[in-house]
């Protein structure tokens, strides 16, 4: 195992290489370079945060300024205060408001958005973005050109506005229609692994061209739920096959897939105990043993119910960590919690420094993180051969 000393000397180079690029305001509050330890512990963490600007008070501006947060999540709807207001207003509005996120990173941030097309779309026709369909319209209708027609015109929407990462496709199988956050809302291409590969794929391929990362969503499979995750444990124990994992495999053999969102759905035939996204059997054995993926893992949301309501928080991080995941996602609409991206990092930090988590677990997950942003389109010279 890593001591301390050791990851602290291993990231000397990372933070050499960020001292040229980053603004100085750090070193210049405490006479002292940042700890390597506390940026690469930023880096794991995505949060969603309230303004259709950025003001100075907003605890978003330390989160990312000071804690070195990973990345950001825009929503339309405020779902704690069930307010039209959150993020989203107007395309002119967006692209300003992600101006001055990226402004305050040091490093390239991931600006993250579920824009999946019918009813889970952030950029709706109604703020003046182009109207979507969902993807069992797309897998209904089962042409590979028309989807690709439809992710084309949303990749260059999204890029436009400045996001680098949306999270979609949803490769989960149509096998419930009935599934309340699934197939009941038309989230599914398809019940055929086959022609989810076939549409995913499209979807890929066009985000990529306009250089916007895709998210495999929900491993190992939401697609067989009777209930939804957002609101409470889910056990699919009695309705999973292995048939789910079929896109998944498909599209890591292919190198298509950027990264994979874990589910908070329950197996007991997978692991007796834990929940997919706290759970090292599903993660490691199976999505990166098994089939082979050894790039980003990003947690749903940990402060949904499925999670929440069943482990403490830092269990969860702790748990979810030791299960393989890299970047671990605080929405803030399920509840808000402004200081979760500062509570999260402090679990983190005080988890390595009682040898809960070894040092070198935070390295792995910061090195794929690394790895993973140099493909997004922008300045990273403070990233400059650290892969």
């Amino acid at each position: 195992m890593m001591s301390r000393r050791e990851f602290l000397a291993a990231g000397a180079l990372a933070l050499a290489g960020r001292r040229k690029f980053g603004d100085g305001r750090d070193a210049g509050r405490t006479g002292a370079a940042p700890d390597p330890l506390d940026e690469m512990i930023g880096q794991m963490i995505l949060v969603g945060f309230r303004g259709l600007a950025l003001e100075a008070e907003n605890p978003l501006v330390a989160d990312i300024r000071d804690r070195k947060i990973g990345g950001v999540v825009l929503f339309d709807y405020d779902v704690p205060s069930q307010s039209p207001v959150r993020n989203i207003e107007s395309p002119r509005q967006v692209k300003a408001l992600i101006d001055s996120l990226r402004g305050l990173a040091a490093a390239p941030l991931f600006i993250a958005v579920d824009q999946e097309g019918g009813k889970v779309s952030r950029l709706k026709e109604k703020f003046g973005f182009p109207a979507t369909v969902s993807q069992k319209y797309l897998g209904s209708l089962n042409d590979a050109a028309v989807t690709r027609q439809f992710a084309e015109t949303e990749a260059t929407v999204l890029a436009e506005a400045g996001f680098n990462l949306n999270f979609a496709p949803v490769v989960d199988l149509d096998v419930n229609p009935a599934n309340p956050v699934i197939g009941g809302i038309e989230r599914s291409f398809s019940a055929d692994p086959a022609v989810v590969v076939k549409h995913a794929v499209e979807v890929i391929r066009a985000y990529r061209a306009a250089g916007v990362l895709t998210t495999l969503k929900h491993f190992p499979g939401h697609g067989s739920s009777r209930s939804d995750s957002h609101l409470g444990f889910t056990d699919v124990t009695e309705t999973w096959s292995q048939t789910e994992l079929e896109p998944y495999r498909k599209l890591v053999e292919t190198g298509l897939c950027d990264t994979v969102m874990t589910a908070h759905v329950f197996h007991a035939g997978l692991d007796p105990k834990y929940p997919a996204t706290l759970s090292r059997p599903i993660i490691q054995s199976l999505l990166r043993e098994k089939l082979g993926f050894d790039g980003l893992v990003i947690s749903d949301d940990m402060q949904m119910k499925a999670i929440s309501a069943n482990f403490g928080l830092k269990e969860a991080i702790v748990r979810a960590v030791e299960a393989g995941v890299d970047l671990l996602t605080f929405a803030n609409n399920s509840v808000f919690d402004p200081a979760a991206a500062g509570t999260a990092v402090g679990i983190l930090k005080e988890s390595v420094a009682d040898g809960t988590i070894p040092a070198e677990r935070i390295k792995r997950s910061y090195d794929r993180i690394l790895r993973f942003k140099k493909r997004i389109p922008v300045k990273i010279d403070s990233f400059a051969g650290q892969a």
